[in-house]
């Protein structure tokens, strides 16, 4: 008895093809003509100590450390891309209290963001305007033993945003 071949050899093709979905993060935002790519100084609207200065100095390790670009610190006609920055709030808040003295045990420090990216045309290659990040930390009970922990959770927030920053434009999901 012989089997037919035509109906097995169409299973076969089918279960080959695949089915249509493919892995995310296979693009990237940023054009291939991109090689260069300015990282200005960011813009600081608060009245938060050199904020704008820690979170373009963590974008800028990340851009090293993860993608091919060549960075620039400044705008130059070399630049193919000009990314900027603007911190437009920075808030610490308390989150919870110490029940014997009534004084703050942990506090929040919230950051929201403006980012662009340009290409040399004037192009908007990418813009996100409230990127906003989070970071907890504990408030020290002693004062003879005081250690100030906000700038500590503001350099652990600015590397959290730098790497969403570049995870977005590096992988366009």
């Amino acid at each position: 008895m012989r089997c037919p071949r035509w109906p097995l050899l169409l299973l076969l093709l089918t279960m080959l093809s695949g089915c249509g979905y493919h892995t995310a993060g296979q693009g990237t935002r940023v054009p291939a003509t991109v090689k260069t790519l300015a990282i200005i100084s960011f813009v600081n609207r608060t009245q938060t100590y050199r904020i704008e200065q820690t979170m373009t100095a963590a974008v800028v390790r990340e851009f090293i450390s993860r993608s091919r670009f060549k960075v620039l610190n400044e705008e130059t006609p070399d630049a193919d891309a000009v990314l900027k920055g603007t911190v437009l709030s920075a808030q610490v808040s308390p989150l919870t209290y110490d029940s014997q003295t009534g004084r703050a045990s942990s506090a929040q420090v919230t950051v929201t963001m403006r980012v662009s990216l340009v290409d040399r045309g004037g192009k908007t290659i990418y813009e996100n305007p409230n990127y906003i990040f989070r970071e907890q930390y504990q408030v020290s009970r002693e004062i003879s033993a005081f250690f100030e922990e906000e700038s500590p959770a503001l350099d652990r927030m600015a590397r959290d945003f730098a790497r969403t920053l570049v995870s977005d434009l590096l992988e366009n999901y």
